[in-house]
C-alpha cells in the first residue's frame, strides 16, 4: 500500500487508502488477534491508524515500540487494547468537558427541573455539532436572549466561530429602519441617508446572528432574511452590488409562529427555514423547583454587581420561598421577575441581611403588580367571577386562556376563528367559524365585543 501513495503526508489520501483497506478486509476478531503498529510511518498515517482502530474499523489492538536509548539493539513494545477500561479516563475527560458545556449554558446554575435539563442537554450537542439556525420559543423573560449569548460564548470557546454576537430586537425594527439596520444602505439611498451603512448582517459575518422577536419582523425583511440565510448574500439598500455574510442565526420569539403563518404575518418558507432546531423554553411557573438556585443565582449576581455581599436571613428566605413556590403567584414576568425581586429586596436590606420585614414588603409589592396588571389569577377573575376555581377545571381554563388570547389580538370574530380552527375547518365543506367561537365563548358567558374592548 505503500507504493500506492502518492503522498503519505495527504491526510485525506491516507485515511481514504486506510479506511478502504478496513473495508476489503473480512475481519474476525473473535478468531484472529489483529494488532496495528503505530510507531513507523508518517504521524500522519499514525492518527489516521489510531483514528480506525478507535472506531472500530480495524478491530484490534494498538501495538507501540521504541528502542533503547542504552541499547539500540533492544527496545520496549506496548500493546494498548482501547476496550480496558483504564482507557475508560480518555472516554471520562470528554464526558466532564460535556459537563461543563452544560453548566455553562445555565450559567452554573445548578437547575432541577428535569424539562428544561434535558432541553439544554439536546442544546448543547446542536450547539457543538450544528452551524444551522436555532428557534428559542416560550414566553418574555423566559431567559432566550441570555441562552443565545451562552451558545455563542460556548462556541468560541471550542472556536467555531470567530465573529461578532450581534443582538437585534426586531420589535424595535419599522420600514425604511428596519431595512437599512439589517441589511445596511448606501449613501443617498432614502432621505437621511447620508453615509454608508453596512448592516447588521454584515456585522455578524463569522459570528452569530440573534433576531429576538423574529415575528416582529415584516414580510419583506422576512423574505430578504431567507434569502441571506440560504445563499450567504443580500443587497443592502441603494445599492446593485451584493453583499456577503456567512453567520449562524439563532431566532427568538414569544409568539406562535405556525399561528402567525396561518394568519399571513409570517412567511411558511422562513419558518421552515428556522424551524430545524426548535426549542420552547418554559416559564419560571413551569419550573418552580428552579426558583431556589435561581434566587442564589441572582443573589449573587448583585454583590459581584453592587461590591456588597447579601444574604437573607433564615426566615425571610423560608418565607419568601413559601411565596414564590406556591400556585398563586403566576410569574408573568419570569427570571426578569425574580431579577427584579432580588434587587429590589437587596437593595434594601439592612446592613446587607435582607430580613422578613423587607420579604414581606416585596411580596405585598409583587403580588399587587400582578393583579394590576392582568396576572392569569386576576384575569380570570375578572373574566369569569372570583369563584371561577371551583367551577371550571383546570383543562378548560388552560383552554380558554388561549382563546382569549387570539380573540383579543383578532380584529374581528371571524380572524379569531380562522386562527383557532385552521386545522379542523380542512375537512369542512363549508366552515362557520365565528358560529363555533361564539358557541364555546358562550359556554363561559363571554362576548367576543367584550373581550376585544378589554385591555391584554
Amino acid at each position: 500500500m505503500r507504493n500506492s501513495l502518492a503522498d503519505p503526508w495527504d491526510f485525506e489520501e491516507v485515511y481514504a487508502k486506510l479506511y478502504d483497506f478496513s473495508r476489503s478486509h473480512d475481519f474476525n476478531p473473535e478468531e484472529n488477534d489483529c494488532f496495528i503498529h503505530i510507531t513507523t510511518g508518517t504521524h500522519v498515517a499514525q492518527i489516521c491508524l489510531f483514528l480506525l482502530t478507535e472506531s472500530r474499523h480495524l478491530p484490534g489492538k494498538l501495538v507501540q515500540t521504541q528502542p533503547s536509548r542504552r541499547n539500540p539493539a533492544r527496545g520496549s513494545c506496548t500493546v494498548i487494547d482501547l476496550d480496558l477500561s483504564r482507557y475508560d479516563l480518555i472516554a471520562k475527560r470528554f464526558a466532564s468537558e460535556r459537563r461543563s458545556g452544560l453548566e455553562f449554558l445555565k450559567s452554573g446554575i445548578a437547575t432541577r427541573n428535569a424539562r428544561f435539563n434535558a432541553l439544554i442537554e439536546t442544546i448543547e450537542r446542536v450547539a457543538i455539532r450544528s452551524g444551522d439556525p436555532i428557534l428559542l420559543s416560550g414566553p418574555t423573560g423566559a431567559g432566550k436572549s441570555q441562552l443565545a449569548r451562552r451558545i455563542y460564548e460556548l462556541k468560541k470557546q471550542n472556536g467555531q466561530i470567530k465573529g461578532a454576537f450581534v443582538d437585534v430586537n426586531c420589535a424595535t425594527l419599522r420600514g425604511d429602519q428596519a431595512m437599512s439596520a439589517l441589511f445596511g444602505h448606501r449613501k443617498g439611498a432614502f432621505t437621511g441617508a447620508v453615509a454608508d451603512r453596512p448592516g447588521l448582517l454584515k456585522s455578524a459575518d463569522g459570528g452569530i446572528l440573534f433576531l429576538d422577536e423574529i415575528g416582529e419582523l415584516g414580510l419583506d425583511e422576512q423574505a430578504m432574511l431567507l434569502r441571506a440565510v440560504e445563499e450567504k448574500s443580500f443587497l443592502p439598500l441603494g445599492s446593485d452590488r451584493e453583499e456577503s455574510s456567512s453567520f449562524q442565526l439563532i431566532c427568538g420569539t414569544n409568539r406562535e409562529l405556525r399561528t402567525e403563518v396561518a394568519a399571513g404575518r409570517f412567511r411558511a418558507d422562513l419558518l421552515a427555514r428556522i424551524d430545524l432546531w426548535s426549542f420552547e423554553l418554559p416559564g419560571l411557573a413551569e419550573r418552580r423547583e428552579d426558583i431556589e438556585p435561581n434566587l442564589d443565582y441572582e443573589l449573587n449576581r448583585f454583590s459581584e454587581k453592587s461590591g456588597k455581599h447579601v444574604t437573607f436571613n433564615k426566615e425571610a428566605r423560608v418565607r419568601f420561598l413559601e411565596f414564590a413556590l406556591g400556585s398563586s403567584h403566576p410569574w408573568s414576568g419570569n427570571f426578569r421577575e425574580l431579577n427584579a425581586m432580588v434587587t429590589r429586596m437587596a437593595t434594601l436590606a439592612p446592613d446587607g441581611r435582607i430580613d422578613l420585614e423587607t420579604v414581606r414588603a416585596e411580596i405585598g409589592r409583587s403580588s399587587a403588580a400582578a393583579r394590576s396588571s392582568g396576572g392569569d389569577d386576576a384575569e380570570l377573575a375578572a373574566l369569569l367571577g372570583e369563584d371561577y376555581a371551583e367551577k371550571f377545571d383546570l383543562f378548560e381554563l388552560a383552554r380558554l386562556k388561549t382563546v382569549v388570547e387570539i380573540c383579543r389580538r383578532s380584529k374581528t370574530m371571524a380572524e379569531a376563528g380562522r386562527r383557532l380552527f385552521a386545522v379542523s375547518r380542512r375537512g369542512k365543506s363549508s366552515a362557520n367559524d365565528t358560529d363555533r367561537l361564539s358557541k364555546y365563548l358562550a359556554r363561559f358567558g363571554l362576548e367576543f365585543r367584550s373581550l376585544a374592548r378589554m385591555e391584554p
